[in-house]
């Protein structure tokens, strides 16, 4: 066994049901290459928690008041980009599970999971690995099979001034619209190319052709 091997997981749970994060954190405990180092009640605590303590895996539910589990993904990745965020809940939606991993998210279990596939998923979000709940995987390729939404013809237009080097300012001009219209219909854009910047969404769009 390399020393590496040695090194227990550091866990960060976060749910709002002190009952499910103390079943979960019994459950992770068990096994000793598992060390939860904190528990958050919320969303919000959870993200403060993963910037201080910095764990290699977040466990978060998906539904939380305030802050969910998807915004708070987002923003512990940001603030920790070395944590692993695995999503853990009793809901099974596609949109949901899809929403998920394009958070970021490294896996999405539910909560019926047995104490094996918990651990499993641990110990594989650690190592950089994908987690899945098997009876999910057909939910998240029908999830991604779903016809992208198509890009309006202003949308274009704006991506294609884009392309020639023009600032959202010089967009505006060249449409007879404000600037923030401008953005507000880049973001949308983004949305739907499922891109975050106007490199990525100039790439896509040319790839399908919508700017031909």
């Amino acid at each position: 066994m390399s020393a590496e091997d040695t090194v227990a997981v550091r866990v960060l749970l976060a749910d709002d049901h002190p009952v499910v994060r103390e079943g979960l954190c019994a459950i992770l405990e068990s096994d000793p290459g598992i060390e939860v180092v904190g528990q958050a009640g919320s969303g919000e605590e959870a993200v403060t928690l993963a910037s201080r303590l910095l764990p290699d895996v977040v466990l978060l539910d998906l539904r939380m008041g305030g802050m969910d589990g998807v915004a708070a993904t987002g923003h512990i990745l940001r603030q920790a980009p070395r944590s692993k965020v695995v999503i853990v809940t009793t809901y099974e939606d596609d949109s949901d599970i899809l929403r998920a991993v394009e958070a970021g998210a490294a896996g999405y279990l539910l909560k019926g999971s047995s104490r094996a596939e918990l651990i499993e998923a641990v110990h594989g979000a650690a190592r950089g690995g994908t987690v899945l709940t098997p009876s999910l995987a057909t939910k998240l390729f029908r999830a991604r099979a779903v016809e992208p939404t198509p890009l309006s013809a202003r949308e274009c237009e704006v991506l294609r001034l884009v392309s020639q080097g023009l600032t959202n300012a010089d967009i505006g001009r060249e449409l007879f619209i404000g600037e923030a219209t401008v953005k507000t219909h880049l973001l949308r854009a983004f949305k739907k190319l499922e891109v975050s910047d106007r490199t990525a969404a100039v790439i896509t769009a040319l790839e399908r052709g919508l700017l031909a």
